[in-house]
C-alpha cells in the first residue's frame, strides 16, 4: 500500500483525564465528515442517471445500451468496492476516502469532453472504480468510533448521506441547466457536481480522524461498554496485525454463512434500488408524460423520502427491537412490494410521485439495516472486508438485474418485464432477511452465554 494511505499512529497519548472529552469530540467530527464526504460520492454517481436522457439523444443510443452504459460503472463500482473495502481495513480512513472522492471529481471533469460512447464507457468503469473507495472507510469508522448499542442510530444518521447527496444532485443539476441552458448539460451535469466534490475532499482531510488507538486514545472497549460486540467478548488475535488484506478475508469473512446472508439481502434490495433510480427518469419521461422539471422533482422526492424513515428505523432497531435489524427491514419488503404496484399502475402525476417517494421512503431501510447487521457479525478489523463481500454482490448482481436485465426485459416484453424483476427481487430479499435474523439470534445468544461465562 502506498505509503500516504497507510495509517498514521500519533506517538503522544492523550492524558488520562482528557480521554472521554477528546473521544467524544473525534467521533463527532468524523461522523459529520463521513456524512458529508459520501454525500459529495453520490452527488458525482448519480449525476451520471440524470445525464442518460441526454446522453441517448445526443449519442443516439437505445434503452438497452444505457441499461448497458449504467451498468459498466455499477460492476465497476461493485468490483472494487469488494476490493477497495478490503484495502482499506489497512489504510487510513481519512486519506483514502479523500483521495477516492477527488479521482471521481477528475473522472466528472473528463466526462464533459468526451463524445462517444466508448469513450463514456471507458470513463462509467473508472468512475466505478473510485467510487469505491468511499464506503468501506464509513463503516470502519462507525464500527471503530461507537459502541453496538448507538450503531443502530448512529449509522441511520451516517445513511442519510446516501439521500442528501443522491437527492441534491437533482435540483443541483436543473438549477445549472436552467442557468447554463441546456445545450451546456455537460457543465451542468459533470462539472458542478465535481467542483461540489472538490469541496467534500478538503471536508474529509479536516473532519475525519483514524482509529481512537490511532488518534492517542485507548481502543473503544477501554472508553465505553461496548456491549456484546464481537471486539468486547472476544480477545483480538495478534496475528491480525501481521495478515493482509485478503487474509482477513478469508480467515473472518468468506466461512461466515452470516456474511453471504446479510450480502444477499442487499442483492436483491439493490435490484429494486436500482431498478426504480436508474430507469425512474426514462420512464417517467417516456411512459408517464412527466416534464423534466416534473421528473427531477420525483427522483429528488425518491431519495429525500428516506431521510427520516432511515433514522426512525435505526432508532427502532435498536430499542423497539433490542439490537435486531431485520424485523424492520422485512415490513419495509413488504409494504415496496403494494407500493410498486401502485407505482406501475396509476395514471395520477400526484399519485405516481408520491408511491415513488413512498417505495424512496422505504427501500433504504433494508439497506441501511444491512450495513448495520455488516457491523455486528464480524470484529470491528474485518468490517471492511465484510462490506466488500456485500458491496461485491449488491453491485455485480443485484444493481447489475436492475439495470442490465431490467433494460433487457423491457425492450424485450415491455415495462411490464422490468416490474416482474422488481416482485421477485422484493420476494428474495424477505426470504434472506429472514435467514439472517436467525443467524443474528444464534449470535446474541452466544454473546450472552459468553459474558455470563466471562463474569
Amino acid at each position: 500500500m502506498i505509503s500516504f494511505l497507510q495509517p498514521v499512529i500519533k506517538k503522544e497519548q492523550i492524558p488520562q483525564e482528557q480521554v472521554f472529552p477528546t473521544y467524544k469530540k473525534y467521533r463527532l467530527m468524523t461522523l459529520i465528515g463521513i456524512i458529508i464526504g459520501y454525500a459529495c460520492f453520490y452527488i458525482v454517481r448519480n449525476n451520471f442517471a440524470l445525464s442518460t436522457p441526454f446522453l441517448k439523444s445526443d449519442l443516439h443510443l437505445s434503452i438497452t445500451s444505457v441499461g448497458l452504459l449504467s451498468n459498466y460503472m455499477l460492476v465497476a463500482y461493485g468490483l472494487s468496492k469488494g476490493y477497495m473495502s478490503s484495502f482499506s481495513d489497512k489504510a487510513d480512513p481519512k486519506r483514502f476516502m479523500a483521495l477516492g472522492l477527488l479521482l471521481c471529481a477528475l473522472i466528472n471533469v473528463a466526462m464533459i469532453f468526451s463524445s462517444d460512447l466508448w469513450q463514456f464507457s471507458i470513463l462509467a468503469i473508472l468512475l466505478g472504480t473510485f467510487q469505491g473507495m468511499g464506503v468501506g472507510p464509513c463503516f470502519i469508522s462507525i464500527a471503530t468510533w461507537y459502541p453496538k448499542r448507538e450503531r443502530g442510530i448512529v449509522g441511520a444518521i451516517w445513511n442519510t448521506s446516501h439521500n442528501i447527496g443522491g437527492g441534491i444532485v437533482a435540483p443541483i443539476v436543473t438549477a445549472s441547466l436552467f442557468w447554463l441552458g441546456s445545450g451546456h448539460w455537460r457543465l451542468a451535469s459533470y462539472l458542478v457536481p465535481a467542483l461540489l466534490a472538490s469541496l467534500g475532499v478538503l471536508v474529509v482531510m479536516f473532519l475525519v480522524k483514524g482509529s481512537p488507538r490511532a488518534e492517542g486514545l485507548p481502543d473503544l472497549q477501554h472508553i465505553v461498554d461496548d456491549g456484546d460486540s464481537l471486539d468486547a467478548l472476544k480477545k483480538k488475535d495478534p496475528a491480525v496485525d501481521n495478515m493482509n488484506s485478503w487474509q482477513i478475508f478469508k480467515t473472518y469473512v468468506l466461512p461466515n454463512k452470516n456474511a453471504w446472508f446479510v450480502s444477499l439481502v442487499d442483492t436483491f434490495v439493490y435490484t429494486v434500488r436500482f431498478g426504480m433510480l436508474t430507469w425512474l427518469p426514462i420512464y417517467l419521461l417516456q411512459v408517464k408524460g412527466f416534464s423534466k422539471e416534473q421528473m427531477a422533482i420525483a427522483f429528488m422526492v425518491f431519495e429525500w423520502a428516506a431521510i427520516p424513515s432511515t433514522i426512525l428505523s435505526g432508532w427502532i432497531s435498536d430499542k423497539l427491537f433490542r439490537g435486531y435489524r431485520m424485523p424492520p427491514a422485512i415490513i419495509a419488503m413488504v409494504l415496496i412490494f403494494f407500493c410498486i404496484i401502485g407505482y406501475w399502475h396509476s395514471t395520477s402525476l400526484d399519485t405516481i410521485t408520491i408511491f415513488a417517494a413512498i417505495v424512496g421512503c422505504l427501500i433504504y431501510i433494508p439497506q441501511f439495516l444491512a450495513s448495520v447487521q455488516t457491523m455486528e457479525i464480524v470484529p470491528s478489523y474485518a468490517v471492511g472486508s465484510c462490506v466488500g463481500l456485500r458491496g461485491f454482490m449488491s453491485y455485480i448482481f443485484g444493481a447489475s438485474m436492475g439495470t442490465s436485465l431490467f433494460g433487457f426485459a423491457v425492450s424485450r416484453i415491455g415495462w411490464n418485464g422490468g416490474f416482474y424483476i422488481l416482485f421477485a427481487a422484493v420476494i428474495l430479499t424477505i426470504v434472506f432477511c429472514f435467514l439472517t435474523h436467525l443467524g443474528a439470534r444464534k449470535l446474541h445468544k452466544e454473546a450472552q452465554i459468553l459474558r455470563q461465562n466471562q463474569n
